[in-house]
């Protein structure tokens, strides 16, 4: 993609800042994103920012893919999470053929969802037979074809092992039509992005519908976004959401501050020498985040650009970066939460939901504290 469209793409997400917004309110009640977001979406080329150029997609540099959703995370961080699973999901189509991709994501909505790994699909003549429930599968409800890693068995029943002994997984892809879906997410935080569960019974998953996801062999695309893969383009862009909800949420606790005038205060909030310093060192917490998490993908993308390797070092930095990244947009929300005192408490205001939608963002698998042990594992290995 040219620098002239990649900034474009920035420039539409920025500009739908102010719809997603108004909608908030609704996306929260309803714990969906609505028609006239996901039709905005959909309409300005959001959902194919990773689609192969092949397909008529962006296949845009990870780094935009980022921005475009630090830039919807500052409207409403459901809207972000479910665009960024969904927009990362579409890179399957590197790995497949031609044709299956097309029929997929050429066909309007053209939007791919799916879960947590987990359960076996059993190979058959043609294709494989699943009977399954899964989890997590943010941004089904807007949907055309679900998708799922499982473990496959032979049709004896015995596990299939790849090369190195280890358990082979594919990803099978299949109409949302053909699966039930639970309404299950009840959530303190991302409401509105209805992750619920979803499962199928004795479903048939035709060949070509299937593919191995993050191996660099099965690719059919030959650009550098494809080598990294899609865990750690979820990384990236989570951490990346985290940061446009910490950025929102700090500029909301700037605007009381310079309007508020506290009960049984002496002063305003702006002339208070704690609150100015606050704000001070706040902002230089998340400047220094993003900057942190930005220079690792602009790194890790200059060499896998001249490489075509997506390295365990690429790997190992990706993962620190994003995880302390989101981390430290969590300190930066928690901050502006407290900073706002007894107005942060109410709906009315800009605070409690993203409180909430942060702290749910902390939770989630990108942000777990293991990445820190196996990051160290690694500098201590001298890798």
């Amino acid at each position: 993609m040219n620098k002239a469209g990649a900034i474009d793409l920035v420039e539409r997400a920025r500009s739908l800042g102010p719809l997603i917004a108004r909608e908030a309110d609704e996306i929260e009640r309803t714990r969906r994103l609505t028609p006239v977001v996901v039709n905005a979406l959909i309409d300005n080329g959001l959902y194919r920012a990773l689609l192969p150029q092949s397909l008529g997609g962006a296949e845009a540099p990870i780094e935009i893919f980022m921005q475009m959703l630090e830039e919807i995370a500052k409207a409403d961080a459901s809207t972000a999470w479910c665009l960024g699973q969904c927009t990362v999901c579409a890179m399957i189509a590197a790995s497949l053929d031609h044709d299956t991709a097309h029929e997929i994501f050429n066909t309007a909505p053209g939007i791919l969802a799916w879960g947590a790994i987990a359960h076996e699909a059993r190979a058959v003549e043609g294709g494989y037979r699943v009977t399954a429930r899964w989890d997590f599968a943010s941004g089904s409800r807007q949907a055309s074809w679900l998708g799922a890693h499982v473990r496959i068995v032979g049709c004896d029943g015995t596990p299939r092992k790849n090369a190195d002994g280890s358990p082979e997984v594919r990803t099978i892809l299949f109409p949302a039509a053909h699966a039930t879906l639970h309404d299950v997410w009840q959530a303190i935080g991302l409401a509105g992005t209805g992750t619920d569960s979803y499962e199928v019974n004795d479903l048939f998953i035709a060949e070509r519908f299937t593919a191995f996801r993050d191996v660099p062999a099965a690719l059919r695309e030959t650009g550098p976004l494809y080598r990294i893969g899609t865990g750690a383009s979820f990384s990236l862009g989570f951490a990346a959401v985290s940061l446009g909800v910490a950025r929102a949420t700090l500029d909301a606790a700037i605007a009381l501050a310079r309007a508020k005038h506290p009960s049984l205060s002496a002063s305003a909030m702006r002339d208070n020498g704690a609150v100015r310093g606050l704000i001070g060192r706040t902002e230089g917490d998340w400047r220094a985040a993003r900057a942190y998490l930005y220079a690792t993908a602009q790194a890790m993308w200059r060499e896998l650009s001249a490489t075509g390797e997506f390295s365990a070092a690429h790997r190992s930095a990706v993962r620190l970066a994003a995880t302390w990244t989101i981390h430290q947009s969590a300190k930066v929300v928690d901050t502006a939460y407290h900073m706002a005192g007894a107005t942060a408490v109410f709906r009315k205001h800009p605070f409690e939901r993203r409180f909430r939608d942060m702290h749910a963002i902390a939770q989630q698998i990108q942000a777990r504290d293991s990445h820190y042990e196996d990051v160290g594992k690694a500098i201590l290995a001298g890798s």
